[in-house]
């Protein structure tokens, strides 16, 4: 047995010298005068070694806990070397987590995602604002670890009270997409939000407005006609009927994605809310409305460039404010009620439905045709709807009051 006098007035050897003290424990002297308490023991036939400490910052008392203790470990079939590398790294993942404040973790999320590239850049900066306006000014310095539930909820709640209910139930979402991807990160235990489920629902979505009328739609085309303000802006006005596209889609059109000689405007995946890539067939009426733009935007990247800087695509809202300069309310007429207005009148007109649905770039719900589903899709037949759609908003422009429109063969 080891005396802590024994310690003190062993001198170092030329080589490492060790003290027994029994039970398998000993103090290991190395030649430079440091001594290190270490404990040899076998578990599964293998002889270990586990280190116990330096002395003195150990002390012989010390030392001979931390033997029992492993000992205790052993006879309950534990390893006790093994059981300390668990023990340090949960305490490496504990001190990790605890410095990760949500406001880092949710930009590292957002970093991560960008990288990716899958997630529409419209998406993206929603999420942003979600996260930037409601969620970090309250518990964005938080630890993620340590936020609660209960936490989370009164954010969310003095979102809801000011009335944007919808803007809650997205931010809640977008904080679940957060933790979730935290966890799988290692860098918070559980996610959230899922304590949340049934609080901060989406109200039932309203149908976007859409004018449908054929006297009405006639009235619409010929106020563009009047419109005072910008070319550019008169210009998307007349061909989102046209294309019916999605609003976002037809403002950040670039010039490189049209063929004006061969009638086409092929949209990149990227850009569609799908991912998949979209073909436009062009009615004369279409270019038409193009080349107008050719000598004021043809050279740069976008053919509906913002107002300020040509480097941008038009504003997201500048179509449906121009509709409401010409007096048309939210409750009457959207820029996405242009899709709405061809897929209403289309499919009366006994059009293909397929056709309509793949004009539209809508998602295929069946999974063994979607595989069958490009770009080209009934191509042939999505021309002459487009021209024939043209030709037909042409005659209610002019002011037809009964316009026949049938299906060509």
């Amino acid at each position: 047995m080891l005396t802590d006098t024994t310690i003190r007035k062993t001198k170092p050897k030329a080589t490492p010298l060790k003290l027994s003290d029994g039970g398998g424990m000993h103090l290991l002297l190395k030649p430079d005068g440091s001594r290190y308490w270490r404990l040899s023991y076998r578990f599964a036939g293998k002889q270990k070694t586990l280190a116990l400490g330096v002395y003195p910052t150990v002390t012989l008392a010390d030392a001979r806990q931390r033997r029992e203790d492993a000992r205790r470990l052993l006879a309950n079939g534990v390893d006790p070397g093994a059981e300390r590398k668990a023990r340090k790294a949960q305490l490496t993942v504990t001190i990790a987590i605890e410095a990760d404040t949500f406001e880092k973790v949710a930009r590292d999320w957002m970093a991560w995602r960008d990288k990716r590239g899958e997630t529409a850049e419209t998406t993206a900066n929603k999420d942003r604002w979600r996260l930037e306006s409601y969620l970090f000014p309250h518990i964005g310095l938080r630890p993620i670890s340590e936020i609660t539930a209960i936490e989370l909820r009164d954010v969310l709640r003095l979102v809801e009270e000011t009335g944007k209910r919808e803007t809650a139930s997205r931010t809640k979402i977008t904080a679940g997409q957060v933790f979730r991807w935290a966890v799988l990160e290692g860098r918070t235990h559980t996610d959230l939000t899922a304590s949340l489920r049934g609080l901060f629902t989406t109200p039932k979505p309203t149908h976007r407005a859409a004018i449908t009328d054929p006297l009405k739609i006639g009235e619409l085309l010929r106020s563009f006609e009047e419109f005072s303000g910008q070319f550019t802006t008169q210009c998307a006005l007349k061909l989102a009927p046209l294309v019916f596209v999605r609003p976002g889609e037809l403002r950040k059109a670039e010039w490189s994605e049209f063929d004006l000689e061969n009638a086409i405007w092929r949209i990149p995946g990227e850009r569609m809310k799908m991912k998949a890539p979209h073909v436009v067939p062009l009615s004369t009426q279409a270019i038409d409305v193009l080349r107008e733009l050719v000598p004021l935007t043809g050279n740069g990247r976008f053919v509906f460039p913002g107002v300020r800087t040509t480097s941008r695509p038009m504003s997201e809202n500048t179509i449906n404010v121009a509709l409401r300069r010409l007096g048309y309310g939210k409750e009457e007429m959207t820029g996405h009620g242009f899709r709405s207005m061809a897929a209403s009148r289309l499919n009366e007109m006994g059009w293909n439905a397929d056709a309509i649905e793949r004009q539209l770039a809508h998602a295929e719900s069946n999974k063994v045709r979607a595989a069958y589903t490009h770009a080209a899709q009934y191509l042939e037949e999505r021309t002459r709807m487009m021209q024939a759609w043209a030709d037909y908003l042409q005659s209610l422009k002019s002011g037809a009051q009964i316009v026949p429109f049938k299906r060509t063969a």
